[in-house]
């Protein structure tokens, strides 16, 4: 069961930061345990197995059933990050780059905005109690010691990575429409005044575009993380019954 609980903090959102000391992550997953113990217990009968080989290898089973939630929780905001790195590329930003505490990598300004938010939005709406509930609900769906690997898993892990994709382009969308847009307005203006500097004119005018659009897109943004999240949620019960044993 720890290693179960340990994996969600490996690299589920919030959980997994690394600007949570890795003491305190320790100790919530042995509080996960404990909590969780006498319920899963009661509803699961095992036996350890007697070879060492084998008990190492259901410890990396369980860890991997744990990091598997963490891991399509991650993916939605993968899609958060790929479209500010998108929005920051289009307003000319791309070599602005900013520590990010969460992950210990240099990330785009934009992507770092649109990522500190949807974590807070991700905290508001409770959506580390969903996760915790996915925890629990594995107990259920997948007993100690009975992972099934199904045809369907590695397509299930695929169409959850693809939505890293598609996810962001949706999101970048309006920025990079709306600098589009400036583009073919700048590229008409050079042609009918050749004698006017594009360049020094351009670039301000797409920074200035594309923080009015983020303005203008942000509630907007808001209210997508709502079909975000609810998607990452369903995504992982599909990938947890994927690799749950058959009735």
């Amino acid at each position: 069961m720890l290693m179960r609980s340990s994996g969600i903090f490996l690299l589920s959102p919030f959980f997994g930061s690394l600007n949570v000391p890795m003491r305190f992550r320790a100790l919530t997953a042995v509080t996960f345990t404990f909590v969780l113990f006498p319920v899963v217990v009661k509803e699961n009968f095992f036996e350890l197995p007697s070879a060492v080989i084998m008990f190492f290898a259901v410890i990396l089973q369980e860890m991997f059933i744990g990091w598997l939630i963490g891991f399509v929780s991650f993916v939605s905001f993968a899609a958060v990050n790929l479209a500010g790195k998108v929005m920051d590329m289009q307003v000319g930003f791309a070599i602005v780059n900013v520590m990010d505490p969460t992950s210990g990598q240099q990330v785009p300004l934009i992507g770092s905005f649109l990522y500190n938010l949807a974590i807070l939005i991700f905290l508001i709406t409770n959506g580390h109690h969903m996760i915790i509930a996915a925890l629990a609900e594995s107990f259920k769906l997948i007993p100690f010691f009975g992972v099934h690997w199904s045809d369907t898993f590695l397509n299930i892990i695929v169409d959850v990575t693809t939505v890293i994709f598609t996810t962001g382009m949706k999101i970048a969308m309006p920025v990079t429409f709306a600098i589009l847009l400036t583009n073919v307005g700048l590229g008409i203006l050079a042609r009918t005044m050749p004698q006017m500097n594009i360049f020094v004119v351009g670039i301000p005018m797409h920074i200035m575009i594309g923080i009015f659009m983020l303005s203008f897109v942000v509630p907007f943004y808001v209210m997508f993380l709502d079909v975000v999240f609810n998607a990452m949620y369903g995504n992982i019960s599909i990938a947890l019954k994927a690799i749950a044993p058959t009735p």
